[in-house]
Order: structure tokens, then C-alpha cells, then sequence
């Protein structure tokens, strides 16, 4: 499936009907979600390049996401996907600036796309060509980072704050809301990887975009609008790494918090056996079966063995107290 977009007079609109056969050479951008084969040798004729496929979009080495070949420029980046759902992702997708029109290639449905066919749909500068459209797309892709790692602040803020300064029962500990904050923090240290991992590659898009663009001569608004570009990639990926510190350190914290609960659960029963443990021992003597115990023969023999055994039990603790072990 592709879409096919010609520029209007204040817009840039997206063909209804596309034949494969006679694709408008006035198009400016040509938008591919999992290609066809036929597909693949349509753009192929109108641009005159070589669609990469998804194999040569999945490799990690720069010279094969950030090259030139008979005069295009082929350049790969991973980009979000599905970042509100618990299932992040990230996924390559491909931009080929051939001349004036530009190409995409993609196997998945990252949100900036259909934003800026919206934008773009609502209205266009005149003369918009392949070049506009790229930037438009890495400002969004950008802009869509930035949303992503607040909000993923905002939600590691309040975990910290749950673990720091419970409210009422969450003061005493629950095995299930500590299993909660765990696999909340987990995906949040999940997303944020993947944050950065994206950020880090459209830094060397940027990077390679800004070294082509002085050889093929943009306009000085394009060249401010890719340094721009660079400076908040490099001020998203460094909150990338705050971010990921954070959550470290409020996972240790949590762990912490689930040593100490244990460690007053196992202090608890140490206490226990040591209170009980005097009065097991009188109860075990005047348990004993021998004859000569002068004590069985007392009126006030149980009240008072009673009395040796709530006593021998009351010390301990309030020993206990006064060392402040509880």
C-alpha cells in the first residue's frame, strides 16, 4: 500500500486513485507502508531508485542506513511506534530524497506520519517539494519523542512519590502494589531505552542531512531548521539519560523498600520466638512427670505458673521497647 501526494495551490493533497502504471510525475511525496513488489517497481520507474527492503532497513551499520546512490539520498531511522499502549516498539523506516521528491518507506504506523499528512492537508506553504515534507516529518518524529519522555517523566515522578510517600494503607506494604510499581518501572526503563535508541538515530539522519545540505545549497531556513533540529536531539537525548538514571535509582529504591518490609517481617517473627520462648520453657518444667515436684501439690500451683509464664513473656518485650528494636 502507498500513498501518492501532489501539491495544490495552498495544500499538499493525497491522490484517490493511484494507477501503478502512471504514477504523476508532479508528485512530491510518495508515502509506502509494506510495499508490494509491484509497488516497489513503480516507484522504482517514477523516481528512479532502488527501494530498500525491509532486511537492508533492519541493519545497525551506519554505511547502510545513511548513504548516496546515483544521487539519492537513502536514510534510515527507528522510530516510535505504539508508545501509549504497554507494548512500545520500535520500527526503521526509510527516507529516499530523490531531486525534489521524497519517499518513504515503512513497515509500521509511527503517529507523526498521519500528523503531518493531516497538517499538510490543512495547508502548505507554496512550492512545498520532497525537502519540506522530510522536515516536517523530522519535526514531528522529534516533537513525538519530546511528548513521550514527559509523560514518561511525569509518570516516574509519581511512582517516586509512591514509593517515598505512601498515603494510608500503602504505608504497611502490599505484596501486589510492590509487583505493580516493579512492572511500572520496568516498561517505563523499557520505553525510555527505546526513546533513546530512536533519538540517537535521527541524530545521525540530522547529522547526515546537514553535511548533504550544504553541498546541494537549501535555503538558510532549512539549514537553521536542522540545527535546530540537532540541538533538541542532543538536549532530548541527554533527558533520555537523566531519565534513565531516575528510574535506576527509583528501582533501587523500591527494592530497598522491599528488603526493609521483609527484614520487619523476619524481625517480627524473631521477636516472637524470643517472647515465647520463656514461658515455653516454664511450661515445659511443670510439665515434667516426676514425683518429687512440690509445686503440684500448691492450691495456687496453675495461677501462679500463669502468672511466671505471662510475665516471663511481657519482659522481653518490653526489653524490646526500651532498646528500641520494635
Amino acid at each position: 500500500m502507498f500513498s501518492v501526494f501532489i501539491p495544490s495551490d495552498s495544500s499538499l493533497k493525497k491522490a484517490v486513485s493511484v494507477d501503478l502504471k502512471a504514477l504523476p510525475e508532479s508528485a512530491v511525496w510518495i508515502d509506502m507502508v509494506k510495499p508490494s513488489p509491484e509497488e516497489d517497481h513503480a516507484v522504482e520507474g517514477l523516481a528512479g531508485i532502488a527501494v530498500p527492503t525491509r532486511e537492508d532497513m533492519q541493519e545497525i551499520e551506519i554505511s547502510s542506513r545513511l548513504y548516496i546512490e546515483n544521487g539519492a539520498r537513502y536514510m534510515t531511522a527507528s522510530l516510535m511506534c505504539a508508545a501509549d499502549t504497554q507494548s512500545p516498539r520500535i520500527t526503521p523506516v526509510t527516507f529516499i530524497l530523490s531531486g525534489h521528491r521524497l519517499v518513504t518507506v515503512r513497515y509500521d504506523l509511527p503517529a507523526p506520519f498521519t500528523l503531518v499528512e493531516n497538517k499538510l492537508a490543512r495547508g502548505a506553504a507554496p512550492g512545498t517539494n520532497g525537502e519540506t515534507v522530510l522536515m516536517e516529518l523530522l519535526d514531528a518524529v522529534i516533537d513525538r519523542c519530546a511528548d513521550i519522555l514527559e509523560r514518561a517523566g511525569a509518570d516516574v515522578d509519581t511512582v517516586s512519590h509512591a514509593i517515598f510517600e505512601p498515603e494510608g494503607a500503602a504505608r504497611t506494604g502490599h505484596a501486589k502494589r510492590y509487583s505493580e510499581i516493579l512492572i511500572l518501572i520496568g516498561r517505563k526503563g523499557d520505553l525510555t531505552s527505546k526513546v533513546r535508541e530512536s533519538l540517537v538515530s535521527i541524530g545521525r539522519l540530522v547529522t547526515f542531512i546537514t553535511a548533504e545540505a550544504e553541498g546541494v545549497k537549501w535555503s538558510k531556513e532549512m539549514r537553521a531548521q536542522l540545527k535546530t533540529m540537532q540541538r533538541d536531539v542532543s538536549s532530548l537525548t541527554d533527558h533520555a539519560s537523566y531519565l534513565s538514571n531516575k528510574i535506576t535509582f527509583v528501582l533501587d529504591a523500591m527494592l530497598g523498600v522491599v528488603n526493609l518490609e521483609q527484614n520487619n517481617i523476619i524481625k517480627l517473627f524473631s521477636v516472637m520466638a524470643v517472647v515465647l520462648m520463656p514461658p515455653t520453657l516454664i511450661a515445659s518444667i511443670y510439665g515434667m512427670n516426676f514425683k518429687v515436684m512440690p509445686e503440684l501439690e500448691w492450691e495456687h500451683g496453675y495461677p501462679l505458673a500463669v502468672l511466671m509464664m505471662l510475665f516471663a513473656a511481657i519482659l522481653p518485650y518490653f526489653i524490646f521497647k526500651w532498646k528500641k528494636w520494635l
